[in-house]
């Protein structure tokens, strides 16, 4: 008997512009014990199935059509306070936004013990002691003292692992895990997996699991089921589905995942479309407004150098500086990047990779050092004017797309904030056209201006972060975990535009991932990070082909091995 049954599943969002079907006529199963995987391109309702599943549709969507079973007994038609009752205890839930899942006004603590007492009845001192347990398990260092810790004080893949701790804390007979492990490093996904599988073996735990994670998929799963546009294209075991699918989709989103062994030209593209206008065209710099000159000082040496830099936190706040426990996030680092060359930086979550790009682009002051950007140190800088001036040659993309969008705002306004604010544009038709542009060269189109961040899937929202940041045409773009959100076949086309930036504009780039393959496709260098050091300098080759230090070799041992992927046809880059 299978734990989970999705039945002729039809999911409908009406509104003034017509109805949006987002899932249609969808069947799935999860049996005791099994893992099954639902990939497919964002926005093609894998995260709105497991919405419906634990009844927490966004309004105004609703299933017009179809049951799901739990165990048997039909839980969609449950009322508010019976799905309560499912939520959490029987049915656990790992959100892909981890900000927006935790309360930003309770410590992990507070959030973790409440869950666990109210599921499980076992006491205060008991929960507290499970809760730890739980921290630890999901390799959150020192559980001890970060559990008294509020969600806003860990990073994005901390953050995650929290969240991961809530969902499996009142032991569910059904985990539902959308994006489980966007925001991880390859070390803690590797040890968040076997987590998960151990669950699902030991105590007969069925797991629906989405993702656009190849790897994830290829590790994990027992079967696989391919969504796209709503509909459900193919289902079968994962070797099957992995080594030889049968729909054209499926073999076109497998053959655009990043090559770990090999750096080609571009990344492949998915070729498989069923409707007119989905595919936007390349990109012609020589003819497009962002190929036109800019008025950037011209630098001599590095474009961005770093020295020696240090960036403290409180850990335990106290009113006798004596008595504050202090967190060195980054502890003397330095490197340089020159003008047109990618620089990559990997490392652990929390290894300070984030606190560095927020260092360059002055979000953070540091404790001590210097950053140097085209000949001026940014710390040294009073004037608001001038700091502007270096803010609109440099522009960042941040690793949460949803926390770093207005939520009141229209995409519109939001990609058009930047161009206005720096007077790049002499009127607001022509800012109008520019935000279009940048839309539709991002893959969301023209028609996504006059919609708000949280219309979009967590995908689309990571490509107005894109849109928004080459708005100001800047010379040096901070990438956090610029594709973490993207399916493979949005981050091949967001990656080659990079690429073509890259490329045909000088555009130089720091490009923070734990994406292994996507860094060797996309970095010139490579500096890898471990817990606020810069262990490794190298270039990307030689640091892939020929690791120093041993902390460099564990990552790349770790990094997900698709051997039952076909890659054909590829053009290598020359050698």
């Amino acid at each position: 008997m299978a734990l989970l049954n999705i039945n002729n599943l039809r999911i409908e969002f009406p509104s003034r512009h017509g109805t949006v079907v987002a899932v249609d006529d969808v069947s799935l199963n999860v049996q005791p014990g099994e893992v099954l995987g639902v990939v497919g391109e964002s926005g093609a309702g894998k995260s709105t199935i497991g919405n419906a599943v634990i009844g927490l549709l966004e309004p105004p969507g609703e299933m017009t059509e179809g049951h799901v079973l739990l165990k048997s007994e039909q839980i969609d038609t449950l009322s508010l306070e019976e799905k309560r009752k499912i939520r959490g205890r029987r049915i656990g839930m790992i959100f892909q936004d981890p900000l927006t899942s935790l309360d930003p006004l309770q410590t992990v603590e507070q959030q973790l013990v409440e869950t666990i007492d109210l599921h499980l009845k076992l006491g205060e001192a008991k929960s507290q002691e499970r809760a730890v347990d739980l921290l630890r398990q999901v390799g959150i260092p020192e559980p001890e003292l970060r559990i008294k810790n509020y969600p806003h004080q860990f990073s994005g893949g901390m953050r995650q692992r929290v969240v991961i701790a809530l969902a499996l804390c009142a032991e569910p007979e059904v985990i539902i895990a959308d994006e489980p492990t966007t925001a991880l490093d390859v070390s803690i996904q590797a040890q968040i997996l076997e987590l998960m599988r151990r669950l699902c073996k030991d105590k007969q735990v069925g797991m629906l699991i989405i993702t656009h994670d190849m790897g994830v998929i290829a590790d994990i799963t027992d079967r696989v089921a391919v969504m796209y546009h709503g509909k459900l294209v193919e289902e079968g075991t994962t070797e099957k589905i992995l080594g030889n699918p049968d729909h054209p989709y499926t073999q076109s989103l497998i053959s655009a995942v990043p090559r770990p062994d090999v750096r080609l030209r571009r990344f492949p593209m998915v070729n498989y479309i069923e409707e007119e206008g989905e595919r936007t065209k390349d990109l012609d710099l020589s003819t497009h407004w962002l190929g036109q000159a800019r008025d950037f000082d011209a630098v001599e040496g590095p474009l961005l150098s770093l020295k020696n830099l240090v960036m403290t936190f409180v850990t335990k706040p106290a009113f006798l500086k004596r008595n504050r426990i202090m967190f060195n996030a980054v502890d003397d680092v330095s490197f340089d990047i020159n003008q047109g060359e990618v620089f990559g930086l990997v490392g652990e979550s929390g290894s300070g990779k984030s606190t560095v790009a927020r260092m360059v682009c002055s979000l953070y002051t540091p404790a001590a050092g210097e950053v140097n950007f085209a000949g001026t140190d940014l710390t040294k800088i009073k004037s608001q004017n001038e700091l502007d001036y270096y803010r609109r040659q440099m522009q960042m993309i941040f690793q949460d797309p949803f926390s770093s969008l207005n939520g009141r705002m229209k995409v519109l306004d939001i990609v058009a904030e930047p161009i206005r604010f720096h007077k790049l544009a002499s009127s607001n038709q022509e800012v109008e056209q520019i935000v279009m542009d940048l839309l539709d060269h991002v893959g969301l189109g023209a028609q996504a201006a006059v919609r708000f961040p949280h219309e979009f899937s967590g995908g689309q929202r990571q490509r107005i972060s894109i849109a928004r940041a080459l708005a100001t045409r800047p010379r040096f773009l901070i990438c956090d975990e610029p594709t973490s959100a993207l399916d493979v076949s949005i981050q091949a086309q967001v990656l080659n535009l990079l690429k073509d930036l890259q490329e045909e504009l000088g555009l130089t780039m720091l490009f923070i991932s734990h994406d292994l393959p996507v860094i060797r496709q996309m970095c010139d260098r490579v500096g890898v990070m471990k817990m606020g050091k810069l262990v490794e300098v190298s270039a990307t080759e030689d640091l892939f082909e020929n690791p120093k230090a041993a902390y460099t070799k564990e990552l790349l041992d770790l990094m997900p091995r698709l051997d039952k992927l076909s890659h054909e046809g590829l053009e290598l880059e020359d050698a």
